[in-house]
């Protein structure tokens, strides 16, 4: 089994379903928002978006845990950017990715429902600005979140297989 990134804006729910596909999956999981180092945590919460300099070093972070994870796991990252997601299939190239889609309406409901989270409400819009959706070439899938965890699970497995 390939490792897996669940992906999307802030607030799609990527940590939950990403705890609950490896549970699932009987494999690692990791978030990618516990790899970020404290200035871009402190930048986030401040309501400045990342920008490309910011984030190259925390994705090369994430990919070694990808590439580290050969026989499966699964990480939860915002991979929102194709050039992202091929910083992370440089260090594990048979990553698949779970691209968690819904629309800003219902993500910023489900945003305001997590006080605490360092990303604010704000930056939800730039998220939504800079995600570039799976490519027909990049192995992937996406499932709507207007779906409960269970059934966004089930609905990976049942089409990738177990």
């Amino acid at each position: 089994m390939a490792p897996l990134v669940v992906m999307g804006v802030s607030g799609s729910g990527k940590s939950t379903v990403g705890a609950a596909l490896a549970q699932r999956l009987r494999v690692p999981f990791a978030d990618a928002d516990d790899l970020h180092p404290p200035a871009n945590v402190a930048k986030m919460a401040a309501g400045q978006p990342l920008d490309d300099d910011d984030r190259h070093p925390w994705l090369e972070v994430v990919g070694a845990w990808l590439g580290a994870h050969p026989e499966g796991g699964v990480m939860s990252c915002s991979a929102l950017k194709r050039s992202y997601r091929d910083q992370l299939r440089r260090h594990a190239p048979q990553l698949r990715f779970l691209l968690l889609d819904g629309s800003e309406e219902v993500i910023a409901r489900r945003q305001a429902a997590r006080p605490g989270h360092f990303m604010p409400a704000s930056l939800l819009r730039s998220q939504f600005d800079t995600l570039e959706p799976l490519e027909p070439d990049e192995d992937g899938v996406v499932l709507g979140v207007d779906q409960g965890v269970d059934q966004i699970v089930q609905g990976y497995v049942d089409l990738t297989g177990p």
